[in-house]
């Protein structure tokens, strides 16, 4: 989280606040799902100036909701958990003007007038704290990390206004580059395809009438009118839209509408029932082996083992239904945990766990056969610790390692992702390992305000105060519109006070 800073935001700023919010007012009356307008009253967002975050999470705490500023994309794992806490993360910055139809990177008018408002609706409300909650189970792979940190670097290079052509083509082809090593999409992929074709580029209603309830589309002055026309395929919302994949920095040629918002959730349970954490057995651990990334496996003692799932042995016999792994290893750094809290400090690892028995290994030598066909001896230790590990599956030895933490389970529910004891780990390792909080949006931000001429930004200052003063002086519009006509390349500068002179 950062400070929101709204003294920082410059003029032209507020400006591009004004121009965006009072078209998109207009455009969305009648586009818009219902529950927008209503949510733009209940929210406290206005269309003259950047709103005070403060002054919004006062408002968005009477519908159970709060709000945090953030510079601009943070790692999708804490996106989904402040949502399914009620927390609305909005991205401090704001768009250039020269992105005021469209902006590749997140803003304050995105998540502001985008999802804010119409978290004044119960339902979607709650869709949105749900999709948190399946997005934060959700296994990610490694190639996951790359995407995000190349989609990251690619939007902050669009907003820089001294990025050089070289920087933007490097910044597209990493982006290229990581999504090519995605050779099949993750669990987290494919659950934050749902909620951008719900929650962020959603239509509702009838397939030839709907409107607009995805924040995307509800904060885009270009995308708004876009996504009705018929150069935009619409299709009906199903689980399979998780499949669809899109590409952030453009207008979407393809939305999915739901005949209501109820729908929503039809579509996520159907989504969500097939998932790692829900389904767990056989399935939970190839998407944990396949991600090669930090999971938990939820065995039916309850107890959870965190750690990088990296060998699967099958059995000659299933161990129930949906389970035929006989025997899984998992890498340290690991815990070992019982209803989400670690028992004692993580170990290096490794873990195996041997499945088809509920059972402690008691202290001592011993031999365990279960019902896969697999058998072990060893030395335990303390009824977890095991050295001299031999195992053999039927006849045939297996390669254990000799050392290691063993674990019985007749089954194995859930495999979900990141630590069981997020606490716990972040205490050791770090909670955002390897993301850096924003230097790249802070530079971008910077360089946006240091391009902006003093006198331009005087012009801006003087416009705001005379449309805020609410006196009508003829005089002094006619002088503003002649000293903007200096800076023919201000746009929105120019557009400004040709309204007040219009007015006056």
């Amino acid at each position: 989280m950062v400070d929101q800073d709204w003294d920082a935001y410059t003029p032209r700023d507020h400006a591009v606040w004004r121009h965006v919010l009072r078209r998109l007012v207009v455009q969305l009356r009648d586009r818009a799902h219902e529950s927008y307008a209503r949510g733009l009253d209940a929210t406290g967002i206005g269309t003259e100036r950047i709103p005070r975050l403060d002054e919004m999470n006062e408002r968005l705490s009477r519908f159970g909701w709060s709000a945090v500023a953030v510079r601009g994309f943070i790692p999708p794992s804490v996106f989904t958990e402040l949502q399914s806490r009620r927390v609305l993360a909005i991205a401090a910055d704001i768009r250039s003007h020269e992105h005021v139809a469209y902006t590749p990177a997140p803003d304050i008018v995105h998540e502001s007038a985008g999802h804010a408002p119409i978290l004044a609706d119960p339902r979607y409300a709650e869709y949105v704290r749900r999709c948190g909650e399946v997005g934060g189970k959700a296994i990610a792979s490694a190639a996951d990390e790359a995407i995000f940190q190349a989609i990251r670097r690619l939007s902050i290079a669009k907003e820089d206004p001294e990025a050089t052509p070289d920087e933007l083509l490097l910044a597209g082809e990493r982006l290229a580059a990581a999504s090519a090593g995605q050779r099949e999409a993750s669990e987290s992929t494919r659950a934050s395809r749902l909620y951008w074709w719900t929650a962020e580029y959603g239509l509702v209603g009838p397939l030839e009438r709907p409107r607009l309830y995805g924040a995307g589309l509800l904060s885009s002055l270009g995308e708004s009118l876009h996504c009705l026309s018929s150069a935009v395929r619409k299709e009906p919302l199903t689980a399979a839209c998780a499949d669809v994949g899109y590409d952030i920095t453009e207008m979407q040629p393809r939305l999915f509408v739901t005949p209501d918002l109820d729908a929503l959730f039809d579509v996520l349970e159907e989504f969500s029932s097939g998932m790692a954490w829900r389904v767990g057995g056989d399935h939970g651990l190839a998407e944990a082996l396949r991600a090669g990334t930090v999971n938990h496996v939820a065995l039916s003692s309850g107890l959870e083992v965190t750690g990088r799932v990296v060998r699967l042995v099958p059995g000659e016999r299933p161990a129930g239904p949906g389970l035929h792994t006989a025997l899984v290893q998992v890498e340290g750094p690991l815990t070992i945990s019982r209803g989400g809290v670690a028992e004692g400090r993580p170990i290096d690892g490794p873990a195996l766990v041997a499945t088809g028995l509920d059972a402690a290994v008691p202290p001592g030598r011993f031999r365990v056969d279960l019902p896969t066909g697999l058998a072990l001896e060893g030395l335990s230790v303390d009824g977890r610790e095991v050295l001299d590990l031999r195992a053999w599956m039927g006849e045939r030895p297996l390669e254990v390692p000799p050392g290691c933490r063993l674990l019985l389970a007749r089954s194995l529910p859930s495999v979900a992702s990141g630590p069981a004891d997020p606490g716990t780990w972040d205490r050791w390792f770090g909670a955002t390992s390897g993301f850096a909080e924003g230097e790249g949006e802070a530079l971008a931000r910077a360089r946006k305000a240091a391009a902006l001429p003093a006198g331009v930004a005087e012009l801006y200052a003087a416009v705001r105060h005379l449309r805020e003063s609410g006196r009508s002086d003829p005089a002094e519009a006619e002088r503003l519109r002649a000293a903007a006509e200096r800076f023919p390349a201000e746009w929105l500068l120019l557009a400004e006070t040709d309204e007040l002179v219009q007015r006056a």
